[in-house]
């Protein structure tokens, strides 16, 4: 499912214009994304939790050269499924 099908399943769901849809998961994802920039958890109980952990530094291996490379630390977002999410699923 991509960005068009969320938001037209979204408008229909909730009975609301794909324009209003749009506008409201724009807002989801920025304010999520603001706050994993400054370092906070989003939880959504039931559904999962979003988070930013810190990947430490480590070597790899170039796969067309076989030659050893550091590959830096950075931050990466995590997501973690709540249990009604995982119950669905399964």
């Amino acid at each position: 499912m991509n960005k068009a099908e969320l938001v037209a399943k979204m408008a229909e769901v909730a009975d609301l214009p794909k324009v209003t849809a749009e506008k409201a998961l724009n807002a989801f994802i920025e304010v999520v994304t603001e706050a994993l920039k400054e370092g906070d958890k989003v939880t959504l109980v039931g559904f999962g939790t979003f988070s930013v952990s810190q990947r430490a530094e480590r070597m790899g291996r170039n796969p067309r050269t076989g030659e050893q490379i550091k590959i830096p630390a950075r931050k990466v977002v995590k997501f973690k499924p709540g249990s009604k999410l995982e119950e669905a699923v399964s």
